[in-house]
């Protein structure tokens, strides 16, 4: 039977994202029923994507990294399957029918298939540059998201990506050891992506170095093993801190007016830092400009690798607290929702709201309300009578630190009408919080996209109106607002 399989590609706005999607949708073999682009900027214009056959989404994560972005798209998704790409591979023509037979017929102990990555060489011949072999790399590596498919029921098994990897760096490697651990397989298929050679600038390597915050806290999960665990390489921290402490002690020794001691730790970070450079001049290009580059920047990697890595094992040991603020949308989660409503004597509170909020208020969380008011730009409503209304709201369950209020209509293209993340982002700021930092609980989609969008958690509580689909791509639920208070003080497990 042909597998049901959504894609799901997160971007930030590369032009490879629309030749991507032109080679997935003129592909050959059974099509996706969707794709679905997530996009992780945390401003700029709609994404402009061209003409496809194959039903298309674009949903928002608000620049939360690419952990976050996968996340809000297979959350969303509708197939058994999740095929994740990175948006810039391109895949050959026959990737669909080679991803469905690398699927069809898996075993239910088979939790993931991984494609097989392809760099292309340097043109010419020629010796690769840094930057290309570390995309080089990325041909055996285990379990990368560049193209790797999960089973749904895997996915929901785990919980998804972990949210704290900020970057493209070690999310995909925790995501496989966890889904294994749970007890699952992961395989690998015949299908090939495309990864061409990236281009990055002087420093890039340098500002590679931040992943080393990611392995601590890929060891504070899994304990020291996790290299093994994970597949991954020995790596260099400890030559990198050997060459930094003896960097900072020469320096240290000679303010000390200690030249011979100064000379003998400088002679060691000097040895360290040629026998690094040329560990990575020798294989390149050997140009000028090449060698110039890996010169100073192997000089710089060592302290930057050690201060990331320290900065890693700080925050993987800070013990988690209590959300910034908690984002209430109106209708129908903290009153019944009487459309478009304009008498204040008809405010009634939903079941649970009270008990929810006096349990908010006890732990001193700010609480502010995030709500849509299209009736005023469609002339239902005035404005006077939405005010009336929101202190009748203010009356029964206040007081509120804010209220943000979105008066346009669907048509209008404002930044501040949920789906998009203006309210809870406007909210943030007035409460003093971080959006991150914050949980919006509300009845319906678009309250739960406009929280990913701003970054922010999201408690879905369903009434009769919530659809149904809304109920299964939702990331948490709760059964009315005391149990999403209770959720949202972390008094459930997130």
């Amino acid at each position: 039977m042909t597998p049901r399989y959504s894609v799901v590609i997160p971007t930030t706005g590369r032009p490879s994202l629309v030749t991507l999607l032109s080679c997935v949708d003129s592909g050959e073999g059974p099509a996706p029923l969707e794709i679905i682009v997530v996009d992780d900027r945390r401003s700029g214009p709609p994404l402009r994507l061209p003409p496809l056959s194959v039903p298309v989404r674009v949903l928002l994560s608000g620049g939360r990294g690419p952990a976050a972005a996968r996340n809000a798209g297979w959350r969303a998704a509708r197939g058994e399957w999740i095929a994740f790409l990175d948006d810039d591979v391109r895949t050959p023509p026959d990737w669909p029918a080679r991803l469905a037979a690398d699927l069809d017929g898996l075993p239910g102990r088979v939790g993931g298939s991984q494609g097989r990555i392809v760099v292309p060489p340097p043109p010419g011949g020629r010796r690769p540059s840094d930057d290309e072999r570390g995309t080089a790399g990325l041909a055996a590596a285990c379990w990368i998201t560049a193209d790797m498919a999960y089973r749904r029921a895997a996915l929901v098994a785990v919980g998804g990506f972990d949210e704290r990897f900020p970057r493209a760096y070690r999310e995909d490697a925790d995501l496989a050891l966890r889904v294994r651990m749970a007890g699952m397989e992961l395989v690998r298929g015949a299908r090939i992506s495309v990864h061409p050679a990236r281009r990055s600038g002087f420093f890039a390597s340098v500002r590679a170095q931040r992943g080393n915050a990611d392995d601590a806290l890929l060891r504070r999960k899994f304990g020291n093993a996790w290299r093994q665990l994970t597949e991954a390489g020995p790596g260099r921290l400890p030559w990198h801190a050997v060459s930094t402490a003896s960097g900072l002690a020469a320096l240290g020794l000679a303010l000390r007016g200690r030249g011979r001691a100064a000379v003998g730790a400088g002679a060691v970070w000097l040895a360290l830092t040629a026998e690094f450079a040329l560990r990575r001049i020798l294989p390149g290009p050997r140009t000028a400009e090449e060698i110039a580059r890996m010169a100073v920047t192997s000089a710089l990697i060592p302290p930057a690798a050690c201060w990331a890595r320290a900065k890693g094992e700080f925050a993987a040991r800070r013990p988690p607290s209590g959300p910034d603020a908690v984002l209430f949308d109106r209708d129908d989660t903290l009153i019944v929702d009487e459309p478009y409503l304009s008498d204040p004597k008809l405010v009634r509170p939903m079941p649970g709201a009270e008990r929810g909020l006096r349990r908010l208020r006890a732990a001193r969380v700010p609480i502010g309300v995030v709500s849509n008011q299209s009736g005023v730009a469609r002339g239902l409503i005035t404005e006077r009578q939405l005010a009336e209304v929101n202190a009748r709201v203010d009356e029964l369950l206040g007081p509120f630190g804010t209220w943000q209020v979105c008066l346009h209509g669907e048509a209008d293209g404002c930044a501040c009408r949920k789906p998009r993340p203006g309210l809870i982002e406007r909210a943030a700021r007035a409460l003093g919080a971080d959006p991150r930092r914050c949980v919006v609980i509300g009845d319906i989609g678009a309250d739960v996209e406009a929280a990913l969008a701003a970054g922010a958690k999201a408690i879905l509580v369903p009434t009769a109106r919530t659809r149904q689909e809304e109920i299964e791509r939702a990331p948490y639920l709760a059964r009315d607002l005391d149990e999403a208070a209770g959720l949202a003080l972390g008094e459930r497990a997130w």
